[in-house]
C-alpha cells in the first residue's frame, strides 16, 4: 500500500490445487452448485450439518460450509445462501476446475461472451444453437434431468454478462408469478434488462407468452430502459433448444 501497487494476494498464500482437492467431491449436486455460483449466482446451503473437520464429508452442504470456513466463498446469514465473494477467488475456481477436467466447463465459459452478443441482437436462432454448444459440452457435468440443470446451463451462457448485469435474480416474484431469471444492467451500462423464462419439453415462444401475460416484466419496468423476453425450451426427446427473443418497452402497456 506503501508504494501504492495492489497485486493478487491469493496466489501467495494458496493455490488452486487445493481448491481442487474439496469441488472434486461431487457430492449431491456440488458441481451445479458450483456452476451456479460462477454464473453469478447463489445456493442455499444448510451449514448446521457440518462437522467442522476437514475430513468427514457425506453431503454437499459439508463441503459448502468448509470452503466458507476456509474463505473461498462468502455465506449471507439472512438468506443462508454462499457465493464466490470476488473475482480473485473466482479464478481460482476456473483453474481448479481447468485442472480437474469438468468436461467442457471451461470452454462452455469461454462462449458465453458471443452468446450475449447474440442475445443484444435478438438472434434467438445463435443463441439456441450456443445453448445447444454448452450442452453438449457440459452433459457429463449436468444430467439435464430437471429445469434445475437448464437453468445452470444459462448461468453459463451468460456467465460473461457480469461485466454489464448485477447478480441474476432466480425466481424473482413479479406480476403474476415468478420470472425464472432476471439479469438488471449495472448503472451507467447502456444494456437492457433480461428477463429470461424457462421451458422443458414445450415452447419457447409459449415461454415469452408467458412472460407478457403473467406480467413478469411490470416489477422492473419503472427501473430499466428496454426490456429483452427471451425464451427457452428443450426438448428432451429431440435434444434441440429453442429461442424466442422480443423487446418490451416500458411504455406498452
Amino acid at each position: 500500500m506503501l508504494w501504492k501497487r495492489c497485486r493478487s494476494y491469493w496466489t501467495g498464500t494458496e493455490t488452486y490445487e487445493a481448491l481442487k482437492v474439496y469441488i472434486d467431491r461431487n457430492f449431491d449436486g456440488l458441481r451445479e452448485a458450483v456452476i451456479e455460483m460462477l454464473g453469478n449466482g447463489r445456493c442455499k446451503v444448510d451449514t448446521s450439518t457440518s462437522q467442522n473437520d476437514m475430513t468427514n464429508f457425506k453431503t454437499r452442504d459439508d463441503v459448502l460450509t468448509l470452503l466458507i470456513h476456509l474463505g473461498y466463498l462468502g455465506f449471507d446469514e439472512k438468506s443462508g445462501e454462499t457465493f464466490i465473494p470476488n473475482q480473485e477467488i473466482e479464478q481460482e475456481f476456473l483453474r481448479a476446475i481447468k485442472v480437474s477436467g469438468w468436461d467442457g466447463l471451461y470452454q462452455a465459459l469461454n462462449r458465453s461472451e458471443e452468446l450475449l452478443e447474440r442475445t443484444l441482437a435478438l438472434d434467438g436462432e445463435a443463441v439456441a444453437k450456443g445453448m445447444e454448444a454448452i450442452h453438449s459440452e457440459t452433459a457429463s457435468l449436468l444430467k439435464y434431468s430437471d429445469e434445475n440443470s437448464l437453468t445452470c446451463t444459462i448461468l453459463m451462457a451468460y456467465y460473461s454478462a457480469k461485466k454489464f448485469y448485477m447478480n441474476p435474480i432466480m425466481e424473482l416474484p413479479s406480476g403474476k408469478g415468478l420470472a425464472d431469471v432476471v439479469y438488471l444492467p449495472r448503472r451507467g451500462t447502456d444494456c437492457p434488462a433480461l428477463v429470461v423464462e424457462l421451458k422443458w419439453n414445450r415452447s419457447a415462444a409459449g415461454a415469452v407468452a408467458q412472460i407478457k401475460d403473467r406480467e413478469y416484466a411490470s416489477w422492473i419496468r419503472e427501473y430499466t430502459g428496454d426490456i429483452l423476453l427471451i425464451g427457452i425450451n428443450y426438448n428432451q426427446k429431440e435434444k434441440k433448444h429453442t429461442c424466442v427473443i422480443e423487446t418490451w418497452r416500458k411504455n406498452e402497456s
